[in-house]
């Protein structure tokens, strides 16, 4: 065997002290003991998956002042996130074939970690060409950043039934652009009666009717009133950002909390808590969504809405399991395997001939979130002091990429999905 890693190892919905077992960068063999010509020993720590950020905006082409794919991904190794999906609104938006193989190479290029490449949905996209390289399509029901605004389905219909027969996923940002109000926002309270609710929810309703055949996503749930839409539909997965749950209006953030869809009350916060320990999300996902910290002192109206969360979505569910809020194999459940399996991904899992992304960590040792020691191009992040369970080691298909919370590998991400 070229490596075995020794710990206490998250196998099949447990935790058992064991080997896992590398060769060609994929897990070869698990077992209580093996030899290797390498043997890292952990000990007691926790040996878990690498992570999946099905969510991420790395900015790049066209805004590579806020991040671009060398700085998000190393945001993402850190927080022990060893593949990302990538959205498409971009500059321009990936919404033609050569603007994603363009991406690819750019990805290719500076990514440290894995990733996969999101195409965006607006009428005339030859949907069968970009579906054979992107890992799903991505449909903007509400204006936010980027020019890929869909506020009427009817306008393609034709491209959702081609999405369809593709058998990609389509992902779906879903507030109702008719139900956006347009008054001026001076706080956070403002930014959500500009998006209300019922928006949400309303675009919920709408694409669940006109994508009945597709293999339908909901991004970013944010809603008390949604969560009876997507729960029990079996037709329909969802995913939960930190943010979300976490963080509410009732908050001092001003502009560093303007996002889309907005931090809402704490009512609608603790029902989507509920909603995940009750195995209602399939996934969660940081949305990560930089800007500059000049961007983000705008004036409130001005200000762009997004938010940094690569690095801390791991390191903040850890703190929640640590506390006793989630179950571990509820995190995992949904930080690595269901990411892996929607997208068809060889990866969230320790098992044979998966992919050897791996993260080890240690639940008793824990530390504050501080924005100055993360690795963001943006430099800022919402979740500053908060505590944080970072990972002491990141394993990338089999090669070390930290050790003791420093970087020690090389650029070494690829497109997860293998050659087109």
């Amino acid at each position: 065997m070229e490596l075995v890693v020794e710990g206490n190892c998250y196998v099949s919905g447990r935790f058992e002290r064991c080997c896992v077992g590398i060769e060609d960068g994929r897990i070869a063999q698990v077992a209580k003991v093996l030899d290797g010509d390498r043997v890292m020993r952990f000990g007691s720590k926790l040996v878990l998956p690498g992570a999946i950020d099905s969510h991420v905006h790395f900015r790049e082409p066209g805004m590579t002042r806020k991040e671009d794919f060398g700085t998000g991904s190393l945001a993402a190794l850190h927080g022990g996130v060893t593949c990302v999906l990538e959205m498409p609104n971009t500059t321009p938006p990936t919404t033609t074939l050569s603007a994603l193989r363009e991406k690819k190479k750019l990805a290719s290029s500076k990514s440290i970690v894995d990733f996969g490449l999101f195409a965006g949905l607006r009428p005339g996209v030859d949907v069968p060409g970009l579906a054979k390289e992107a890992v799903g399509f991505k449909l903007y029901m509400a204006s936010t950043t980027g020019e890929l605004l869909i506020p009427d389905l009817d306008d393609v219909r034709v491209e959702i039934a081609a999405v369809a027969r593709s058998g990609r996923v389509l992902a779906v940002h879903a507030e109702d652009e008719s139900l956006r109000r347009k008054e001026v926002e001076r706080d956070l309270e403002g930014h959500l009666r500009n998006r209300p609710n019922e928006c949400e929810a309303n675009a919920v309703r709408k694409i669940k009717n006109a994508a009945k055949e597709c293999r339908l996503h909901i991004c970013h749930v944010s809603a008390k009133s949604s969560l009876q839409l997507i729960t029990n539909d079996k037709g329909v997965t969802s995913e939960v950002t930190p943010h979300h749950l976490l963080l509410d209006t009732a908050g001092k953030l001003g502009t560093l909390g303007k996002v889309n869809p907005p931090l809402r009350r704490r009512d609608d916060r603790q029902a989507l808590f509920q909603a995940l320990k009750n195995g209602t999300f399939d996934i969660i996902a940081s949305d990560h969504a930089p800007h500059t910290m000049d961007e983000k002192q705008e004036d409130f109206d001005y200000a762009p809405s997004g938010m940094p969360g690569v690095e801390t979505l791991v390191p903040l569910m850890l703190q929640l399991v640590r506390d006793r809020h989630l179950a571990i194999g509820d995190a995992m459940r949904r930080l690595c395997e269901r990411p892996g399996e929607i997208f068809g991904l060889n990866k969230g899992r320790i098992a044979v001939g998966f992919d050897a992304d791996l993260m080890v960590v240690d639940l008793m040792e824990g530390s504050l979130i501080k924005a100055d020691r993360l690795h963001s191009k943006c430099g800022w992040s919402a979740y500053d002091d908060m505590p944080g369970i970072f990972p002491k080691a990141v394993l990338l298909r089999g090669q070390m990429m930290i050790e003791d919370g420093h970087q020690v590998g090389e650029r070494a991400g690829r497109d997860a999905r293998g050659p087109a």
